[in-house]
């Protein structure tokens, strides 16, 4: 039996971001539970040719941890995950880790003022629960009639499986997102890529190089100057969330960046026509790649302009009523984003789970608090995520939260607390007057909104400065007086 002050699940950038700022705050009574290996979530499990950020690398980082070294403009996946495990190094997390130790349920004991977690094998018992899960975790995995009757490999964008020999294969591709556009020029190298589009994607120029050894020496040696282009760059993210939000001259800028961009890289009218979306520009998360039309547009790639419809042996069917013959099958088909797994696992006052909480779409305070979830934090959870600037930010923001809340917690002589359903619901009408006319909305259908309820539950509507000054305005009335009974089924020394 373990027992801490706060148990932290996961280990990627929120999860490592929160035992940063515990520790800053002086509390070191924590441990971070994490599934995988080794820390680094989405960029330990993300391996496939050509994964890398779309966010500046110098601004994908925590603000505590400038890194001068970043090879390029846009960080290729391993340098990222190699950045996360130097930062938990430097910040001595490892006596704070529990690699290799996955969450299979965490339930709250009243009468203990407690959670109690099973970690498999050992039950942990902390005042506080952090669920750092990620957004980005649980591949999504269409259901396909016949996919299972593919003789070939089959495998998720996120598990890539690097023992099967591409070279001169057939490869199916099924999704044109985030993943996508950047693994089929790499494919397009050494394999025949068959491409299934079902929706096209925005997609502007991405730029970007590689940093001198000067560049980054200069970097290491004048700190002033790094914290300059951090800065500089955060600026322009905020400038793009205009043409994202919905914006109409930013839009309409934005647009004509990316006709031009298509134009110039595909000649072929009736392509180009196919790679053309027909919707909103941010309604779904714009791409970035100088690569992907010209892939494209080569002979290595064949685009199907549908879904893949069904699959009969080796013969993949689309939407179109074309047939093609592949090896391999490689799903880009994005994650269980709206709906996160974890909540399945979480059991709050009277016994009720996340995922129940959840059954209209996600909800919180701050986007990080839950009724009926006495001393639970949520980061990178609803409304937390960006469609224009860096989602680290983000979750410094959450954790910022969570160790003031821990302050008013602490405050109490029963060391808990709990969100006042009318706070979270206040707040879930905040977003939604916010949201109501924004492409997310209005523009086409997208995996920003949870499509039980309409409702956008993933992004923040908002600049990262609005989330900021959100969080910060909180002033502990979003929890119930210290002595309040729960409303949620039982009353407070009620074990569930």
């Amino acid at each position: 039996m373990t027992r801490v002050d706060v148990a932290i699940v996961g280990a990627g950038f929120a999860g490592l971001g929160m035992a940063m700022a515990l520790r800053r705050a002086g509390r070191d009574d924590f441990v971070v539970l994490e599934r995988g290996e080794t820390v680094g979530g989405t960029w330990r499990d993300n391996t496939y040719p050509g994964v890398a950020c779309d966010v500046p690398s110098h601004l994908y980082g925590f603000a505590a941890h400038p890194h001068p070294a970043w090879s390029a403009t846009f960080a290729p996946g391993p340098e990222i995950h190699a950045y996360l495990e130097a930062v938990a190094e430097h910040e001595r997390l490892g006596d704070r880790l529990r690699l290799r130790t996955p969450v299979l349920g965490a339930e709250w004991d009243a009468a203990a003022a407690l959670w109690r977690i099973d970690a498999g094998g050992e039950t942990i018992e902390a005042s506080s629960l952090v669920l750092a899960c990620g957004r980005l975790t649980e591949p999504h995995v269409p259901s396909i009639p016949g996919l299972e009757s593919f003789p070939g490999a089959i495998f998720h964008s996120a598990r890539w499986d690097h023992s099967v020999e591409l070279a001169g294969a057939r490869v199916a591709v099924v999704g044109t997102g985030a993943s996508a556009v950047q693994l089929v020029p790499e494919l397009a190298r050494t394999a025949e890529v068959t491409l299934f589009q079902r929706t096209p994607a925005w997609i502007v120029p991405r730029g970007g190089r590689d940093y001198s050894a000067e560049e980054r020496e200069r970097f290491a040696t004048h700190p002033d100057e790094l914290a300059r282009l951090r800065a500089e760059l955060y600026v322009e993210g905020e400038a793009r969330f205009a043409s994202r939000s919905g914006d109409a001259a930013a839009s309409a800028a934005a647009r004509a960046v990316a006709h031009s961009h298509l134009e110039r890289q595909v000649a072929d009218p009736a392509l180009r026509r196919a790679l053309t979306p027909d919707y909103a520009f941010g309604c779904k998360r714009v791409l970035l790649s100088d690569e992907f039309y010209p892939a494209v547009a080569s002979d290595a790639v064949a685009l199907e302009a549908s879904a893949l419809a069904s699959v009969d042996g080796s013969t993949l069917v689309a939407g179109s009523g074309a047939r093609y013959e592949a090896d391999v099958i490689v799903l880009a088909t994005g994650f269980a984003a709206s709906q996160q797994p974890y909540a399945e696992l979480v059991r709050g006052e009277g016994g009720i789970t996340l995922a129940e909480h959840w059954a209209d779409g996600m909800t919180s305070f701050a986007s990080t608090v839950v009724p009926g979830f006495p001393n639970l934090f949520v980061l990178n959870g609803p409304n937390a995520s960006l469609g224009h600037n860096s989602s680290v930010l983000m979750s410094e923001e959450q954790a910022a939260y969570v160790v003031r809340a821990l302050v008013e917690r602490d405050r109490r002589a029963d060391g808990v607390l709990r969100t006042r359903p009318e706070a979270e619901a206040a707040y879930t009408d905040e977003i939604a007057t916010a949201a109501a006319s924004t492409p997310w909305l209005t523009g086409c259908g997208n995996w920003y909104v949870d499509d039980r309820s309409g409702r956008l539950t993933l992004l923040w509507p908002g600049t990262v400065q609005a989330f900021r000054e959100r969080l910060a305005a909180a002033d502990g009335s979003e929890f119930e007086p210290a002595h309040a009974p729960s409303r949620h089924g039982q009353t407070r020394g009620e074990t569930t």
